[in-house]
Formats: C-alpha cells, sequence, structure tokens
C-alpha cells in the first residue's frame, strides 16, 4: 500500500493516468464509432474506390493524393459531390493550363466516371449533394427574371449573355448550360461566382431563375423580332453602333450634300 501511495504522489502520475484514459477512449471510439465508408452500400463503396482511380491519375497532381490540396488547386474536402458534377461535367476540370479563370469545354470523363469522382470527393467530407431532377424542374418565369435581374445580371447581364470582370475574369455565357448545371452553380459558386445555398436562395427561387434563364436564352421560346441583337449586352455596344456607323453615316451624307451643293453653285 506505502509503494502505491508513493507512485500516486509521484510529479508524473497525474500525466499517465491522462494518457491512459485518452489511448482508452480513442480506442472505445474507433472500435464503436462507424465510419462512412461502413455506413455505404456496396455500390456506394464500389463507385467510391473506382472514383479514387480516377482521381488518382487526373486530379492528385494538382489537389492533392488526399484531396487536401496544394499551390497548384485548393483542397477538394467539403466541396461534395455537386461541385465534382459541375466542374467536371461542363469540362472545366481537370484545366489544361492555369490562368485567371478556366473555361467551359468538352468534358473529358463520362457521366459514369464523373458519378464515380463525386463519389469519392464526397467522401472526403461532407458537402452538397448531386440535385436530383425534382430541384431544378421548371418554375415561374416572371420571378425568376425578377430574381436573375437582382442577383446574377450585375455579371451575367440581364440576357444571360455574360459579361467581362475584373483581372481577365468573365462572368460566362449562359445559353446552352443545362438546368442541372446552373443549378449546382447557384449551390456551390464556382470560381468568382458567390454561393446560394438553400438559407439564402430556397430552392423554389433556383428553380424560378432556372426557369427564366431556359427561356431567355432559348431562341424558340424567345425569338427576336427584327434587327441586330449586337450579342444582347445592352445599351453599351447599341449605343457604340449608334455613335461610329449611325453617326458616320450622318456625317458621310452631310459631306456628300454640301460637295454637291458646292458644285452647283459653280
Amino acid at each position: 500500500m506505502e509503494k502505491i501511495s508513493a507512485r500516486r504522489r509521484h510529479p508524473l502520475a497525474a500525466l499517465v493516468a491522462l494518457l491512459i484514459a485518452l489511448a482508452a477512449a480513442g480506442g472505445l471510439y474507433a472500435a464503436f464509432a462507424p465510419t462512412q465508408r461502413a455506413q455505404a452500400n456496396p455500390a456506394q463503396s464500389l463507385a467510391i474506390d473506382q472514383g479514387k482511380g480516377l482521381y488518382d491519375v487526373g486530379c492528385a497532381s494538382c489537389h492533392g493524393t488526399s484531396g487536401q490540396g496544394s499551390h497548384n488547386g485548393p483542397s477538394l474536402v467539403g466541396v461534395g459531390a455537386a461541385a465534382v458534377d459541375f466542374q467536371v461535367g461542363t469540362g472545366r476540370m481537370p484545366a489544361q493550363q492555369p490562368g485567371a479563370q478556366v473555361p467551359k469545354k468538352r468534358p473529358v470523363y463520362t457521366q459514369p466516371q464523373i458519378d464515380q469522382l463525386a463519389a469519392y470527393v464526397a467522401s472526403l467530407g461532407p458537402g452538397p449533394a448531386i440535385p436530383n431532377p425534382s430541384q431544378y424542374a421548371p418554375g415561374d418565369v416572371a420571378n425568376g427574371g425578377q430574381l436573375f435581374r437582382t442577383n446574377c445580371a450585375q455579371c451575367h447581364n440581364f440576357a444571360g449573355a455574360g459579361g467581362a470582370l475584373s483581372e481577365g475574369k468573365f462572368a460566362p455565357e449562359l445559353r446552352n448550360v443545362s438546368p442541372k448545371h446552373i443549378y449546382e452553380a447557384m449551390l456551390t459558386g464556382p470560381q468568382n461566382m458567390p454561393s446560394f445555398p438553400d438559407t439564402t436562395m430556397p430552392e423554389p427561387q433556383k428553380r424560378d431563375i432556372i426557369a427564366f434563364v431556359t427561356h431567355v436564352t432559348n431562341p424558340s421560346s424567345n425569338p427576336s423580332y427584327g434587327g441586330l441583337s449586337l450579342g444582347s449586352l445592352g445599351p453599351v455596344p447599341e449605343g457604340l453602333f449608334g455613335w461610329i456607323f449611325g453617326l458616320g453615316v450622318l456625317v458621310a451624307a452631310s459631306i456628300w450634300i454640301a460637295a454637291r451643293t458646292a458644285k452647283a453653285r459653280k
């Protein structure tokens, strides 16, 4: 008993007891806490494994071997499957070369491969999931127009024709963009775009914006009734066209009339 009491009074006794308690707690947690892979069904586990193989070949050089990021690419932990589906599905990733902004191009991967990549990245940390068709079903075009002009037109133009931003960046044109990718862009905020989670912009409002974008960028539902659209970029190119060509025609006509009048007087 005296030996036990002496050990209890030792200066390191409290530290040893704390280390034993921490080791026991860690062991119990590892033994009983379900992991994300354990919760996944066999199909999900297979998709994650296949996505890991694709990731190691096409993504790890920039985003790190475990998605932790590097000086060549941001971390993918917590970005969610929706971000992968948008970036890879629109061909922006894998990027051909670094730059101010990665442009849209032909996708490198098939949709099943994109789903596998998304499953693997989703396993790295919780994030927005790929939306189902009901989430981007047609909404109210009129209300979507008001929401679009309030939240999106400053960059994408009132007709979704896109526009230039600072430092070589740009807001892309929205013509021929699928409703799913529009929803994912609002949900995840790719590149220079702010994100609009459901707490900021509820799902019905997203559907209304998608309905407006689909309407305004579809020639069959929004035909041109004459004249040149000039890219639908608004009053700046229209005014420039008027000053350069319209005023130029008037000046040329004035010079011609003055020359004819002077010649007639002679």
